[in-house]
C-alpha cells in the first residue's frame, strides 16, 4: 500500500513540472523560419542552421554568409499578458526585466493566474560558406506557469552556450551529402515547483544543473534529380551518445537522448523567380519520447519564395499552426513567425491547449 502510495505522489510530482518540448522540437537552437514552416526544415535548411537541423544542407549554401548579429527573440501570449497589463509604458517596460526572475514572473502571474509564461532569447554569429559554419550558440528559454492563485507556482529555466562547428561533404554531383556539426555544450537549468504559500527561493548550488557535453549531430540528404526535385532526409542527434562532465551545482543536467529524424520533401514548382517547397518531418522515429502521441511529432510546412528574397510559408507541428513571413538578402535577413506547442501535459495530448508563440528574427553582417 505505502509502495502504490509513494508511486502515485511521485508520478503526479514528475507530471508537475512544465517541461520542454524538446520531442517535436530538439534543436539546440531553433530557427524562426523553421518554426513557421512547422519546424519542417531537415531538407530545406540551407544556411547556418543546418549546423542544428540537418549538417548536410551546408552542401547548398550560396555564396559566404558573416552574420555578425543573429536575433532570435521569442515570447507568448501568457508573457505579453504578464508583462503587458494595464499599466503604463514604464511599468510594462520594467515587467520585462522582472519576468526574467522567478519571484517577479511569480508576482507577474499572481497578478493574472491561468497563464503559462514563456521567452527565449538567442544568439548565433557565425561565419557560413558552403561546407563549413564555425559560430557561438547562446540561447536562454524562461518559463513560468501558475494555474490558479492557489495552485503551485512552476518554473522552467535553461541556459545553453558554447562554440559550433559543421562540415559537409557533397558526393555525385550534389545528388548525395553528408554533414556532422559538433557543439562544445554548455547547459544550465532549472526545473522546480514552488507551493502556494512557499516563498520563492532558490538555492543555486542545489536548484540548478550544470554540465558540460560535446554534442554531435549527424546527417544525411538525398535529392534524386528528376521531377519536383523528391529529397530524404535523416539526421542522428547526439549521435555519439554524449554524456555530461565537469557537473557543478546541483548535478548533471538531463540526459539529452539520442533521437533519430526523418524528412522527407518535393518542389513541385520552379519558375525563374519563384519556388514552392513543401516538407514532411517525423522527429524521435525511435520512440524515446513514447509519452508523446505520433500526431505531434509529425511536422508539415511549406515555403514559397520569390527571388530568393521575400518569402512566405504557412506549416503545422506539435499539432499546432504555423505562419509566417521573410525577407532575405546577402546582409540582412528579417522573419516574422507564429507557431504554437502543445501545453497540456497529459498523456498523448493532441491539440488540446494551445500555447501561440511569436517570433522576431534579425541577422546582419556581410
Amino acid at each position: 500500500m505505502k509502495l502504490i502510495l509513494i508511486t502515485i505522489l511521485f508520478s503526479n510530482f514528475a507530471l508537475a513540472i512544465l517541461d520542454f518540448e524538446d520531442a517535436a522540437y530538439p534543436e539546440l537552437m531553433t530557427s524562426s523560419r523553421a518554426l513557421a514552416m512547422g519546424n519542417a526544415y531537415m531538407n530545406k535548411v540551407d544556411d547556418s542552421w543546418s549546423a542544428f537541423y540537418n549538417p548536410a544542407g551546408l552542401g547548398t549554401v550560396r555564396g559566404v554568409q558573416f552574420h555578425l548579429t543573429n536575433i532570435h527573440l521569442e515570447t507568448n501570449n501568457g508573457y505579453l499578458d504578464v508583462t503587458g497589463g494595464s499599466g503604463s509604458f514604464l511599468d510594462s517596460t520594467s515587467n520585462y526585466t522582472k519576468a526574467f526572475k522567478a519571484d517577479g514572473l511569480r508576482d507577474l502571474l499572481a497578478d493574472d493566474p491561468g497563464k503559462m509564461s514563456h521567452a527565449r532569447v538567442a544568439l548565433f554569429p557565425n561565419i557560413t560558406f558552403r561546407g563549413l559554419t564555425l559560430g557561438w550558440l547562446y540561447s536562454q528559454q524562461n518559463r513560468g506557469r501558475l494555474k490558479s492563485a492557489t495552485a503551485d507556482f512552476e518554473l522552467a529555466e535553461r541556459v545553453d552556450w558554447g562554440p559550433v562547428i559543421a562540415l559537409n561533404l557533397s558526393l555525385f554531383g550534389g545528388v548525395v551529402k553528408f554533414g556532422i556539426s559538433g557543439t562544445y555544450l554548455t547547459r544550465k537549468q532549472i526545473q522546480k515547483d514552488f507551493g502556494a504559500s512557499d516563498p520563492t527561493t532558490i538555492d543555486e548550488d542545489v536548484d540548478y544543473k550544470k554540465g558540460s557535453m560535446t554534442y554531435l549531430v549527424a546527417g544525411t540528404r538525398i535529392t534524386l534529380p528528376v521531377f519536383m526535385l523528391p529529397t530524404f532526409s535523416v539526421v542522428y542527434r547526439n549521435s555519439s551518445n554524449g554524456q555530461w562532465y565537469d557537473t557543478e551545482l546541483g548535478g548533471a543536467p538531463d540526459k539529452i537522448p539520442q533521437t533519430i529524424d526523418g524528412g522527407f520533401s518535393i518542389t513541385p514548382y520552379t519558375a525563374r523567380n519563384a519556388r514552392l517547397h513543401l516538407e514532411v518531418n517525423y522527429k524521435d522515429m525511435g520512440n524515446f519520447y513514447e509519452d508523446v502521441g505520433m500526431k505531434r511529432k509529425l511536422l508539415v510546412g511549406m515555403e514559397f519564395d520569390w527571388a530568393r528574397t521575400f518569402f512566405f510559408r504557412l506549416g503545422a507541428g506539435d499539432g499546432w499552426g504555423s505562419g509566417g513571413i521573410g525577407v532575405r538578402n546577402k546582409r540582412f535577413i528579417f522573419d516574422l513567425t507564429t507557431y504554437a506547442i502543445e501545453a497540456s501535459r497529459e498523456s498523448n495530448a493532441y491539440r488540446e491547449e494551445e500555447d501561440r508563440r511569436y517570433v522576431l528574427s534579425i541577422a546582419s553582417g556581410f
